[in-house]
């Protein structure tokens, strides 16, 4: 696979940037690095300090490491998934770091056909972000039974219950189904366009979720990060779906009753409508962050 950021944009660079307070030899974390487009952007501000660009993705950690060489003497490359960052970061000789960046959203790497993530693109139904995992999409769609699959799609894709009753009945008339285009296709054929969204995309979402553990992997990273985060330091999340923003605004909101943090911003952060023209994939970003409380 080639490496390029051509048509790859980070989202909301300036906004992490300015909410990490980043600090020229403090030590960060960017545990969602991509094709690392965040984390060149905290390298170019350190001098003696260093990132972590961490990732479960093999492949986009390859790139990431292509991309990011003018930086490579301050960047630590680390695979693994958030349930590991702690033990990751002890490997490294790391207690605590002064800041953690997690952009919960899918790299530019995971969506060519090849990985099964893209509904426009023909591809097997994979979409596993660590490719040595065993769970695959193509197991969901074809084994799961129609009630699971109907409250799969409804409480991971954030799909309506009568539609995703719909779309799960359509899928197991049509097994077996083996590429991400003949889903779309099934789906397409119950679930009528509504707005802006292909048919398919809340269901594309909801197995790529639950092929990654999305929920609970988010879950780990939150129970960690207040310990991971110096006193002083910064966390910044950026979701794509409500789903994972409840998620960190409740969190945030428990850290901080705890006295274990101060949040930084009472409301959640949207990207410039510059940036949105400029990057539509930018238009659902959310951005929350918080301060480590100093002891």
């Amino acid at each position: 696979m080639q490496a390029t950021t051509a048509t790859h944009t980070p989202v909301m660079v300036e906004e992490v940037l300015q909410w990490l307070n980043v600090r020229p030899e403090g030590t960060y974390v960017d545990a969602t690095a991509g094709l690392g487009g965040h984390t060149a952007a905290i390298a170019r501000r350190l001098t003696t300090g260093w990132v972590v660009a961490n990732d479960c993705d093999a492949e986009s950690l390859e790139i990431a490491r292509r991309n990011t060489l003018l930086w490579a003497e301050r960047i630590r490359f680390r695979r693994g998934w958030f349930s590991t960052l702690a033990e990751g970061l002890t490997q490294l000789g790391l207690r605590q770091v002064d800041g953690l960046l997690a952009d919960l959203g899918a790299s530019y790497a995971q969506l060519t056909g090849e990985r099964g993530f893209s509904i426009m693109t023909e591809g097997p139904l994979d979409m596993r972000f660590d490719r040595s995992s065993e769970l695959t999409a193509a197991d969901l769609v074809n084994t799961l039974s129609q009630p699971d699959l109907a409250r799969l799609i409804s409480q991971q894709g954030e799909e309506p219950e009568r539609r995703s009753a719909a779309i799960a009945r359509a899928i197991v008339r049509a097994r077996p189904i083996r590429s991400t285009a003949q889903l779309a296709r099934v789906i397409e054929a119950v679930a009528p366009r509504t707005g802006r969204l292909h048919p398919a995309t809340r269901t594309f979402m909801a197995l790529r979720r639950v092929v990654n553990r999305e929920d609970q992997e988010l879950e780990a990273l939150l129970a960690a990060a207040p310990k991971l985060v110096a006193p002083g330091g910064r966390v910044v999340v950026i979701s794509f779906m409500s789903l994972e923003d409840r998620k960190v605004k409740r969190a945030f909101q428990q850290w901080e009753r705890a006295g274990q943090a101060v949040r930084l911003l009472k409301h959640v952060l949207r990207p410039q409508p510059e940036e949105v023209r400029r990057n539509p994939a930018a238009r659902s970003a959310r951005l929350r962050a918080v301060e480590i409380a100093r002891t």
